[in-house]
């Protein structure tokens, strides 16, 4: 495949996983948003495992869904939960270079841990205060939801993607 080609694919691929990820967040908003935080999206988090095409595709499906979400958080949210995903994605690809079911564990800890932190202060009542156990189950729960959703369908995905050759080809080229 030529340079510019690939440059191409490269695009196309990433764009495709960021309006995947807005697809399948935005139909299911109460879900997605708040301190539970089930993004059926998130199993897309498993690609950069995969392919550094998936970082940019779920970093710019993140900040567009949370950009998009019909009880907007505001700027907090918006640059945090994208940093996140950032970071999660380039840890996926590290560690999904060892070993690919490794590639679950950053987006279950780095969106544990920064979105779980600042989500009890956003959708606290105006006045009120946050406490450190409010925080402390925000992160845990928003662990915990990502954990089983990347348990239940990200370990599957990153099965069938590893058992069919040709598919797996194609991602890792990208």
């Amino acid at each position: 495949m030529n340079k510019n080609r690939k440059k191409i694919m490269y695009v196309v691929y990433s764009g495709v996983i960021a309006a995947l990820y807005v697809v399948l967040t935005l139909p299911m908003a109460q879900f997605a948003y708040g301190p539970i935080q089930f993004r059926l999206a998130e199993v897309l988090t498993i690609l950069p495992a995969f392919s550094m095409g998936g970082i940019p595709g779920i970093t710019i499906g993140c900040f567009l869904a949370n950009l998009l979400n019909p009880g907007n958080l505001g700027p907090i949210d918006i640059i945090g939960g994208t940093l996140a995903t950032l970071i999660a994605g380039f840890l996926s690809r590290i560690l999904g270079k060892k070993n690919k079911i490794l590639g679950i564990i950053p987006p279950i800890v780095v969106n544990g841990l920064i979105v779980g932190a600042y989500l009890p202060f956003l959708l606290a009542e105006p006045g009120s205060s946050v406490t450190a156990g409010a925080v402390a189950l925000s992160m845990l729960s928003v662990a915990a939801s990502e954990a089983v959703l990347l348990v239940v369908l990200g370990i599957p995905l990153i099965l069938v993607i590893n058992k069919n050759p040709k598919i797996k080809s194609k991602i890792e080229n990208l």
